[in-house]
């Protein structure tokens, strides 16, 4: 895929991070516009599915850009 695609992952990511944001301060409503798909509305109801669509920007993101995203878990004792 190529770079504008790349860009546009950024993009949606930069306006879900910032909705889920503006959502765990209290607003009761938020919008995420995603460009040439329309508009999602979230409420305090549906977080886990704002936060389920960041993970899958996210994942994307770094197939996309060639890194794995999963990272090593590292414990301490």
């Amino acid at each position: 895929m190529s770079q504008t695609t790349l860009s546009i992952l950024r993009q949606r990511l930069q306006e879900a991070e910032d909705a889920l944001h503006r959502l765990m301060l209290g607003e009761l409503e938020v919008t995420v516009s995603v460009t040439g798909y329309g508009a999602t509305n979230y409420n305090g109801v549906n977080r886990h599915e704002l936060e389920a669509y960041i993970s899958k920007l996210k994942a994307q993101i770094a197939k996309q850009s060639g890194r794995s995203s999963r990272r090593p878990i590292f414990f301490r004792f």
